[in-house]
């Protein structure tokens, strides 16, 4: 924003302790330090203001634009319906069909502990032996 160089800073330290004097030069550097905080916060504030009526601009912007798509995939969708006034319109996924295919995925899962009995002798899972047991030691 300002272009001030080392030079130039150079000058106006030098200038500012021959006008103002060396006893009078922290006075004046901390009554500049807040005058520079204030006019940072109302710079801030000024700023989040006009984001904020952005954001609200843009918001509304969009609102115009959803309404409005929305409003023609109705028209479109009511225009389909007309054309298909005597077949039924579908508006849910289609049914899950159960039966062969497998166990409805939407029912309750049984017990854990509990498991199918086998439906035949020869597709019984084998036994397993059991490890052999280990004495304790003392």
């Amino acid at each position: 924003m300002f272009d001030i160089g080392a030079a130039e800073l150079l000058v106006i330290v030098i200038v500012a302790i021959i006008v103002i004097g060396p006893k009078e030069m922290p006075r004046a550097m901390r009554t500049a330090g807040r005058w520079i905080g204030q006019v940072r916060k109302v710079s801030a504030h000024f700023r989040t203001g006009i984001d904020a009526m952005v954001r609200e601009a843009e918001l509304e912007d969009m609102e115009k634009k959803w309404k409005a798509q929305n409003e023609e995939i109705m028209r479109r969708s009511a225009i389909n319906a007309e054309k298909d006034a005597g077949e039924p319109v579908m508006t849910g996924p289609p049914p899950i069909e159960t039966g062969e295919t497998g166990p409805d995925p939407m029912a309750d899962d049984p017990a854990p502990d509990t498991q199918p009995a086998p439906k035949k002798a020869d597709e019984a899972a084998p036994e397993l032996p059991l490890p052999p047991r280990q004495e304790p030691k003392d």
